[in-house]
């Protein structure tokens, strides 16, 4: 179901799978989908998405990623971006990132643990 949403939500063919707030939103909320932050440790360790796990993009392997819906975030996008991008590379197809990043969730008034 998430892939199939996420396949709507995403941008026009050549851009990279994104999750859009709304949607971010509820997958936080209920916990439908894994949510992974991309910055160091000590960046998530400040305020981070409540759920979210840290695998660094400095050593960041897609192996490592939860099998199942993910959603990858850093601070901005740009980590997220390639993150999602080593990904897809790698053969998974059940990876979104949330362009926005951590800055933009607390912009919009999302709720940070850290």
């Amino acid at each position: 179901m998430f892939s199939g949403l996420m396949s709507k939500l995403a941008g026009g063919g050549g851009a990279a799978p994104t999750i859009e707030h709304d949607e971010f939103v509820r997958v936080v909320k209920d916990g439908s989908c894994a949510i992974v932050d991309v910055r160091e440790p000590s960046e998530y360790a400040a305020s981070h998405v409540p759920g979210a796990k840290n695998l660094p993009l400095s050593q960041f392997d897609p192996a490592k990623l939860p099998k199942g819906d993910c959603v990858i975030i850093c601070q901005a996008g740009g980590r997220s971006a390639k993150a999602l991008s080593q990904a897809m590379q790698a053969g998974r197809k059940d990876v979104r990132h949330y362009a926005p990043g951590t800055g933009g969730w607390r912009a919009r008034g999302g709720a940070v643990a850290g």
